[in-house]
């Protein structure tokens, strides 16, 4: 089913053809959605981009279109405004007809994109031995929100958590297991060797202060990178107990990620330096190898050039990256390639894609994406911190969230004199938590920095995670209060629009497709979390000023459809950022 914006568009072009001829075919009738209501529902500004072109005045030629648009079952007679905008007006008849065919389609007319790609999304990536912190939160977040619309457009996606799991700080890690935890390497069973962070600290510890550690430490590199049986064993514990610590995380935020960290590529690497050398592409410079990049230069204004060796032999997270591309465009497929990364890192992935490019390892049709975002930042204006300084541990973010939420919980329950289990409070304070944390990122413009507020986010008004939940929870008692059964309205149910609260609800529920097709593109997932935040504002318009359950039919019967197609909707765009509904609050 084509969308109103989709049919409209479609039609325009068609009447731009007959009225000015093919050499108009494909032209974008910059088609967008009315600023103001008394405009109608779209407008059409092609008259004016086109005015130059036509060398006509924008109205007349706005007049030419509309005596060639056929828009007769979809709008009421079009309208000229202003120098030249074409605005449109939905019908009742087609609004009814679009809301009664999407009532029936569990995907609420959502289609399938027509060429479906491989899309590789790079995100999360902790590093291994270090416990999840706020840094990774957005990263984490946004990438699994972005797979989820991507998956459900009918992308065949890839999540991988690019974990830091290899380089020259396992040497110092290995040592420190070595001594600090010897029965770790038994192998005999399962040893749990406590708080990662403060076992980095104390491996850092050791080897800023002591040199014999340092010296064994370097020697635990070699012995790691040459592929020795203890060294091997002792990284396998330290990667198995972060991962451990990690899928704990991954499990509460309810995300799915495929590990394949720096370790998997280690292999690769030498093979990235040989195809770049053979290519031409490498020169040696103060003995590394480096590729001299377009459009980079240093303070001094010399070209800058990537280093993809070091004059030791070593490699980098440059090399690791480009064996990463290498590897996922050659033996997985990928067509799309999305790096889920803080901002501060583009030109990293600037300079690793040009590389890239030049050695030929980007086919013409893949398409390799940074996806930045913005810091999270305290009510200070700066880093998120914990009050002692220290970077906030990932864990200790959510928990906070939740037993915010769970007081929040327990107070209404004490105020409205309510009887309810203890599980049902752990529930619902946990899905509120964990929402209202996710919702308070992704309705950010992922860009921007943002300030982490757990008043602000946990907030039943305004636009949080508790707000859009609240409003499903209308709709269930709604159901629960007048004995509805969703699925079974009625062979006559039908949907009559009515009220201008209706009218406004039923427009907005039938934007959805538009919606999730633009995050698809471009990536915002805050323009999904906008759109819900209105669909819900303009449900609770409806709700007070139009009665329900005390209807006479055939008006009872089609509010309680609005009702339904108000909380699938809510319900669908929530499971894509990530966020469960909840039958009762």
């Amino acid at each position: 089913m084509l969308s109103a914006i989709a049919t409209l568009t479609q039609r325009l072009e068609q009447a731009l053809v007959k009225a000015f001829g093919e050499d108009l075919a494909g032209t974008d009738p910059v088609l967008v959605p009315a600023s103001n209501p008394k405009f109608g529902d779209y407008q059409a500004n092609c008259a004016m981009a086109l005015a130059k072109r036509l060398k006509d005045k924008p109205r007349a030629i706005a007049e030419n279109i509309v005596a060639n648009l056929d828009v007769a079952d979809i709008c009421e007679p079009p309208e000229i405004a202003g120098p030249g905008f074409i605005n449109l007006r939905l019908q009742t008849g087609y609004l009814e007809a679009q809301l009664q065919a999407i009532a029936s389609d569990e995907r609420l007319g959502v289609v399938l994109v027509a060429s479906p790609q491989k899309v590789i999304v790079d995100f999360s990536s902790p590093n291994i031995a270090k416990e999840m912190h706020v840094g990774h939160l957005r990263s984490t977040i946004i990438g699994d929100s972005i797979a989820r619309v991507l998956e459900f457009v009918g992308h065949d996606v890839l999540r991988l958590n690019h974990v830091g799991d290899w380089g020259t700080q396992f040497g110092m890690l290995i040592t420190h297991l070595r001594t600090a935890c010897p029965e770790a390497l038994t192998g005999s069973e399962q040893v749990d060797i406590g708080d990662l962070v403060a076992f980095y600290k104390q491996a850092k510890h050791r080897f800023d202060e002591d040199e014999d550690f340092k010296s064994r430490s370097r020697q635990a590199v070699v012995e790691l990178q040459s592929g020795d049986e203890s060294a091997s064993q002792a990284w396998q514990v330290l990667c198995d107990q972060s991962r451990k610590e990690f899928q704990k995380i991954y499990d509460r935020l309810d995300i799915a990620i495929t590990e394949r960290g720096e370790s998997f590529y280690n292999p690769l690497l030498s093979d990235v330096v040989e195809d770049l050398k053979n290519q031409g592409l490498l020169v040696e410079d103060q003995g590394a190898q480096v590729v001299f990049l377009d459009g980079f230069t240093n303070k001094a204004g010399d070209p800058q050039p990537l280093i993809i060796q070091k004059s030791n032999g070593g490699f980098n997270y440059a090399t690791t990256d480009l064996a990463a591309i290498r590897y996922r465009t050659q033996q997985d497929g990928a067509e799309r390639i999305l790096y889920v990364v803080d901002a501060g890192q583009a030109n990293h992935f600037n300079q690793v894609f040009q590389v890239a490019g030049k050695a030929g390892w980007v086919p013409e049709k893949v398409e390799l994406s940074h996806v930045p975002f913005g810091l999270v930042q305290g009510e200070d204006g700066k880093k998120f911190k914990t009050r002692s300084g220290e970077t906030v541990r990932l864990k200790d973010l959510l928990d906070e969230a939740v037993s915010r939420a769970r007081a929040d919980l327990e107070s209404r329950i004490a105020t409205e004199e309510r009887q309810e289990s203890a599980e049902f409070i752990q529930s619902v304070a946990e899905t509120v938590g964990i929402g209202a944390v996710k919702y308070a990122d992704l309705s950010q413009n992922r860009t921007s920095n943002y300030i982490f507020s757990y008043d602000k986010m946990l907030a039943l008004q305004g636009n949080t995670a508790p707000y859009l939940l609240y409003a499903y929870v209308r709709v269930q008692g709604i159901s629960r209060k007048g004995g509805i059964d969703w699925q079974n309205l009625g062979a006559d149910a039908a949907i009559h629009l009515e009220d201008d609260s209706e009218f406004a609800l039923a427009k907005h529920i039938l934007q959805l497709d538009e919606v999730i097709a633009e995050v698809a593109q471009d990536l915002y997932p805050n323009r999904l979390c906008q759109y819900l935040f209105e669909l819900s504002q303009k449900f609770n318009q409806f709700y007070d000023r139009c009665s329900v359950l005390q209807a006479e039919e055939p008006q009872r019967t089609s509010r309680l459809m609005l009702c339904d197609l108000t909380a699938r909707t809510l319900q669908l765009g929530l499971s894509l950022l990530g966020i469960q509904v909840l039958e009762r609050m």
